[in-house]
């Protein structure tokens, strides 16, 4: 089993890797499969289902789709030439770009939210069809946004998780119990592991400059959200906190109002920062997703501010662990809160912070093992319930908690030899089976939980 580093973290826009990013995809892989296609086409349509109906709105699914059918990408999303493109396809009922003709699309008539026709495949699904000139669907692909901005057809998903084609890695661990072995026989770290099958495939110089990629986006998604304030975009008039609670605390900086559980506020002040702007539709790196993409940056950040001795060496270390451990939940179990609740999103996230946070503070494999197992173990059973389908509540504050639950988890397995009750193949196989139990009311719904008790919302 492979599954890249640059898989899992993903250059991209806000404010959701599943509800935003996947429909952007799958349009852009629908254009695709038209421009391959025999027939003549006058006009495209597109149906959402399940997750993607019944929040779509409040995440931005169908500006994301009618964006992705007018040729636009998450990796070069351009925020001004987006707003453009909407405009013109509204006034003008038609969407142009380039090896198509000009297809019709009436955004009233052609995009539907289908809340009573549910696809089987995943909480995710959506129908894209082309039509001919007499308004007859010629073409059609149901496509599933299956978490952190992955997409898989009907036919791909049919086929079972594992859809890596590619030539075999050096080690293709697909559990945490291969993983520790695979590491005691080849004496390799995690990252070492994880780097090797990188390499294999992707080049060594591509996994050097790409991991520096992924952190200079997220530590400039931080940098951001730590200098603008105002209220995010949706209706709920949700302020933006980042940028006053980092004042304050550059302000208690040196004297005696700083207690020492303050390092928890710097932790939620970078992991508000990067959900604030997430929410807000700027560019962020799923780390595994959209939703839960503050705890990582904000666990990286807290070891180069504030641990003594950090070094931007090991950064890329950080990176491959967490990325490995990513691979095995999503692998394994799901990444996607509309398939397994917020433990599947913010849990995994915590999970491989913790791993890549102990693995740069010294830690044997065993105890990144056991640092990723602690973090999650303690988000199963969370709930995905977003207040009016919004990124934002109770969202931005939870990554804040996922990172200090990371950092505390890391923190532990180091006090320890790395010999623990709990494997990690056991907490994620309990985190699957908790998410296929869970009601759909919360499971990125909104129909459930904070989403339904939070008065006028």
């Amino acid at each position: 089993m492979f599954l890249s580093v640059f898989d899992m973290f993903k250059v991209g826009i806000g404010p959701s890797s599943s509800h935003t990013m996947g429909p952007m995809v799958a349009a852009a892989r629908f254009l695709n499969l038209m421009r391959a296609s025999p027939f003549q086409f006058a006009g495209v349509r597109a149906s959402l289902h399940g997750s993607l109906a019944f929040t779509g709105v409040g995440h931005a699914t169908d500006r994301a789709t009618i964006l992705g059918l007018a040729g636009f990408t998450p990796e070069t999303y351009d925020a001004s030439q987006a707003e453009a493109a909407l405009a013109a396809i509204t006034a003008e009922q038609q969407i142009t770009v380039d090896g198509l003709p000009p297809l019709r699309f009436d955004l009233k008539t052609d995009l539907l939210f289908d809340y009573d026709t549910k696809l089987t495949g995943h909480a995710n699904g959506m129908m894209l069809m082309a039509t001919d000139a007499q308004g007859d669907v010629t073409l059609r692909e149901t496509y599933y946004s299956i978490g952190g901005g992955f997409v898989m057809t009907e036919a791909e998903l049919a086929a079972g998780k594992d859809t890596d084609e590619g030539p075999p890695v050096p080690f293709p661990f697909k559990s945490a119990a291969e993983m520790l072995e695979m590491s005691k026989s080849s004496g390799k770290s995690i990252a070492a592991m994880k780097r090797a099958n990188e390499v294999s495939r992707n080049g060594e110089v591509h996994v050097k400059t790409g991991t520096k990629r992924l952190w200079q986006v997220m530590n400039e998604c931080i940098d951001r959200g730590l200098s603008t304030d105002g209220t995010l975009p949706g209706g709920l008039h949700v302020k933006r906190r980042a940028k006053g609670i980092h004042e304050a605390l550059l302000a208690e900086r040196g004297t005696n109002q700083s207690a020492p559980h303050t390092v928890n506020d710097w932790m939620s002040a970078y992991a508000m920062a990067v959900n604030e702007e997430n929410a807000a539709g700027g560019q962020v790196v799923t780390a595994p997703t959209n939703g839960a993409a503050g705890v990582l940056p904000a666990t990286l950040r807290y070891y180069l501010d504030h641990v003594p001795g950090a070094s931007e060496a090991h950064i890329e270390d950080f990176l491959l662990t967490a990325a490995a451990i990513g691979g095995l939940v999503k692998f394994n179990a799901s990444i996607s809160g509309a398939e397994a609740g917020c433990q599947a999103e913010v849990g995994s996230a915590a999970a491989m912070s913790a791993a890549g946070l102990c693995a740069v503070l010294g830690g044997t494999v065993e105890q990144i093992e056991n640092a990723a197992e602690i973090a999650l173990e303690h988000h199963l059973g969370m709930t995905c319930d977003p207040v009016k389908g919004l990124v934002q509540v109770p969202c931005i504050e939870r990554n804040g908690l996922g990172a200090i639950k990371a950092v505390s988890a890391a923190s532990l397995a180091l006090r320890g030899d790395g010999t623990h009750l709990v494997p990690l193949d056991a907490c994620i196989e309990t985190m699957r089976q908790t998410g296929e139990d869970m009601s759909e009311k919360y499971k990125e719904t909104s129909l459930g939980g904070l989403a339904v008790n939070i008065p006028n919302c």
